[in-house]
Parts: C-alpha cells; sequence; structure tokens
C-alpha cells in the first residue's frame, strides 16, 4: 500500500470515528477530539508506529486547511501520539517580544506598517488571520478597541493597549493613505505595496526576517506573538477565562495549553532558587 492509499485510509478512520457522514465536517473539529481520538487508538491497543502514523494523517490534512485559508486554526497542531499527548507552544520572552517589536525601521512606510502589525498582535492577541482582514470599521481608537473577526465567524471585542493604538493612528495617518491604490478600493487596514491585502505567507517572511534580525534564535511561527501574548497574561496574574475570552477560544481547554507553561517556568524557578529543591 502507498503513501496516498494509507492516508485516505487513516483520514477515513478517523471521520467514521467522529460520526461524519461527509469530510465537510472535519472543518467543525476541535483539538479536544482530536486528543480523544488519539485516547481511543492508544485504548485499542495499537502499536505506536501505527498510532503515529494515523495521526500524521490528521496533521497533514489540517496543515493543509489551515494553510489554505479553509480553517484559522489547526486542532491538532499542538497533539503529540506521545504520552504526554499535547506540544506546548513555542512562545517569546518578554525581551524577546521588545527586541522583535524594535526591528523595523519606523522610519519608513514599510517599517511603520510593520512595526505597527507587530504591536497589534502583540497588544491583542489576535490571529495572524484576523489581523490580515481586519477592516477599517473594526478599528475604534477613541474608544481603544478592535472588533476581531474570528473563527466560525464570531465576533469578540479586544481592548487595544496605548503603545499599539499609537502606532495604529500613525500608521492610518500617514502611511496606509499612501498604499492606497486609485484603481483598487479597499478597506483593508493593513496593505502591501500595490494596495491589496498582505497575505499570511507575507506575514510569515515579514516575522522570520525581524526575528532573524533580532538573534532570535526559536523558530518563528505565525502565531508566536499570539501565543507569547496569552502567556504572558497568564505570567501576569491574568484569569485563565479572560485569556479565553480574549483569544475568542470556544473550548477552555484550548487555553489550558498555555497554563502548562506557566507551570512549567515556575518550576523550573523554583528548582533554580529553593536550597533544597
Amino acid at each position: 500500500m502507498n503513501w496516498g492509499q494509507a492516508y485516505n485510509r487513516d483520514l477515513s478512520l478517523f471521520v467514521d470515528w467522529l460520526g461524519f457522514k461527509s469530510a465537510d465536517s472535519l472543518i467543525s473539529v476541535e483539538r479536544r477530539q482530536v486528543t480523544d481520538y488519539l485516547t481511543w487508538l492508544k485504548e485499542k491497543g495499537l502499536a505506536a508506529a501505527t498510532i503515529a502514523r494515523k495521526l500524521a494523517a490528521v496533521k497533514s490534512f489540517y496543515r493543509f486547511m489551515t494553510a489554505e485559508g479553509y480553517m484559522d486554526v489547526n486542532p491538532a497542531e499542538v497533539v503529540e501520539a506521545g504520552t504526554k499527548g499535547i506540544r506546548l507552544p513555542r512562545v517569546l520572552s518578554e525581551d524577546e517580544v521588545l527586541r522583535l517589536l524594535n526591528q523595523p525601521d519606523i522610519t519608513t512606510a514599510e517599517g511603520l506598517r510593520d512595526r505597527t502589525m507587530l504591536e497589534v498582535l502583540y497588544a491583542t492577541g489576535m490571529r495572524v488571520s484576523e489581523l490580515i482582514n481586519l477592516t477599517l470599521d473594526r478599528v475604534n481608537l477613541n474608544m481603544k478597541y478592535i472588533i476581531a473577526f474570528g473563527k466560525g465567524s464570531k465576533e469578540r471585542i479586544i481592548p487595544l493597549g496605548s503603545v499599539a493604538a499609537g502606532f495604529l493612528q500613525k500608521y492610518l495617518d500617514e502611511v496606509r493613505p499612501k498604499l492606497v491604490h486609485e484603481d483598487r478600493a479597499s478597506d483593508i487596514v493593513f496593505l502591501a505595496q500595490g494596495g491589496h491585502a498582505l497575505t499570511r505567507q507575507r506575514f510569515w517572511q515579514i516575522i522570520r526576517a525581524y526575528g532573524k534580525e533580532a538573534r532570535i534564535t526559536k523558530t518563528l511561527t505565525p502565531h508566536i506573538l499570539r501565543h507569547s501574548f496569552a502567556t504572558h497574561l497568564l505570567d501576569n496574574g491574568a484569569d485563565l477565562r479572560s485569556v479565553q475570552e480574549l483569544l475568542g477560544h470556544s473550548d477552555i481547554s484550548t487555553t489550558q495549553i498555555y497554563t502548562h507553561l506557566t507551570n512549567k517556568r515556575l518550576r523550573d524557578i523554583y528548582a533554580k532558587a529553593h536550597p533544597r529543591a
């Protein structure tokens, strides 16, 4: 049996386990269902290699769905076949975030746009897809909030910090008018040269380039500022339910991933600081 046949068979098993009559319903799957499926496979007594392959088919499918824009969030992204079951998302330290934010040359139009995008992402925890599709009517700088249009066509209001609001005001006043193309009317906030919206792939290139300039050795993903936003909020005392609302998670178990990071950091601090650790 070749890889394509094995992939189709493994994905079909997942669809059957979910009880779906068509693959179209796969876009409604959440992380909890993927982890439950993984538990079911383990309870069946399948070999570790077999479980890993079946999970790989699910992960491959959702990587495609998110890359093509059919879904905003990959529900299998942090699920692993190992005993721990969860791969923690990569996050930046507060110092690394500051270094990243300081890389764009804000004396240039492109640099100011990029700095504004990074500031808004870190200030709000928005998904990259929400950022690049943000429209002017969803920004209220007087009240300092943004309306994000997220997964499942759900809206949520996110406060905007004063620093990010300041950069956004400057970008809208001084840079965006220069990017608007006379033959291509658009209400998208962040525009590329020529007046069209930025793509997710282009944003990924931007953040990776600035990460390299900042000498950040961690692999930068489009959502790394979102992950950092959530982790830093919890580190500084925010409650889990509030972070869930800010991120737009329908299931709090998705938000709980970040508590693994904060708990690990506390254990590391304890191990280094306590004389009898």
